[in-house]
């Protein structure tokens, strides 16, 4: 097993095996931790495509089935999208680790924290769906965090301003709603599965709030300038709302930066 974390963050990316993947992305910050992991400059591939099952089958957001929360089938594609969610979030924290080299420890301890958090938040997930009768893969998906992750490639400014800040940013506002549906069916181990989730997920976002404003430091730019800047190049100056502004704060966010925000609002 290698003991650089570049490299090790690659391997773990490029693990197909969801079982596996989780388990490594949990060993890997506990390498990091127990200071076994060198921050030695390794060249790695570039990934386009992470490592991932055969299923579920990843097809345009358009195409997937809306299935009603109140049915067997609705609740559990529900789990399953959230759990896909996760397993894209792995790839990403690992992605975010291997690709970008060169930056402050504190970078790399952040982003290896994340894909072990997130492979935690996969794990109960798929307890949740074994418990429904159903595993990771029962249901198509979509590919869309990736996507990003590879138009933001070539720079980690632009990652951490547009994963974190944007997709991810767009889970602490729909994760309350989710919570309210699965309390109106009695889904009480999911609420408390979602929870968790979206309390470590305001660090995970935190996180991305923090370099994007170091990276902007580091070249001169005004990170809520820039910020928007982005949003509009990327995402035509529009996002979805409502927004969960105390997440938000807590992930990092000025009150300028959600007053702008409110105003590109297109209501879901």
């Amino acid at each position: 097993m290698t003991d650089n974390l570049y490299r090790a963050a690659y391997d773990c990316l490029m693990l197909a095996d969801p079982a596996r993947k989780q388990a490594a992305a949990s060993e890997l910050y506990r390498r990091y931790q127990a200071g076994e992991l060198s921050l030695e400059a390794r060249p790695v591939p570039d990934v386009q495509t992470p490592g991932r099952p055969l299923q579920p089958v990843l097809v345009p957001p358009a195409e997937l089935a809306h299935r009603r929360i109140g049915t067997p089938e609705g609740q559990a594609a529900l789990i399953h999208a959230v759990a896909h969610i996760e397993f894209n979030a792995i790839n990403l924290a690992c992605d975010a680790a291997c690709r970008y080299q060169g930056l402050p420890e504190g970078y790399y301890a952040d982003w290896l924290q994340v894909a072990a958090e997130e492979a935690k938040h996969f794990g109960l997930l798929q307890q949740r769906l074994q418990q429904l009768g159903h595993a990771y893969g029962d249901f198509p998906a979509h590919n869309g965090l990736w996507e990003l992750a590879q138009k933001t490639a070539d720079d980690p400014l632009r990652r951490m301003a547009l994963v974190p800040r944007v997709m991810e940013a767009r889970g602490l506002d729909v994760t309350p709603g989710m919570i309210k549906r699965f309390e109106r069916i009695g889904d009480e181990r999911t609420v408390g599965v979602l929870q968790i989730i979206l309390r470590e997920e305001v660090g995970h976002v935190e996180a991305g709030s923090r370099w994007f404003r170091y990276l902007c430091e580091q070249r001169g730019l005004d990170p809520e300038t820039h910020y928007f800047e982005l949003l509009n190049d990327y995402f035509k100056g529009g996002i979805r709302c409502p927004l969960h502004k105390e997440a938000r704060r807590q992930a990092g966010f000025s009150e300028a930066e959600l007053e702008r925000l409110e105003g590109m609002c297109q209501r879901s």
